[in-house]
């Protein structure tokens, strides 16, 4: 999640706080969209913190 935050942070201008609040409010967003049995991947999802541009495309 450092890596979305300091992304959020360096383009957005938002400090710390303000990245944390935002990705809170788009998680949960994203999680009243979907069932419940997939809101552990969207927190496992925003928690990750790789670097690695080996990352799975999910959209195809």
């Amino acid at each position: 999640m450092n890596e979305l935050i300091e992304k959020l942070k360096t383009e957005a201008g938002l400090n710390e706080d303000q990245a944390g609040k935002a990705i809170a409010a788009i998680s949960e967003y994203i999680k009243g969209k979907l069932p419940p049995m997939m809101h552990p991947m969207i927190d496992n999802f925003l928690s990750s913190s790789t670097t690695s541009t080996d990352e799975p495309d999910f959209m195809g």
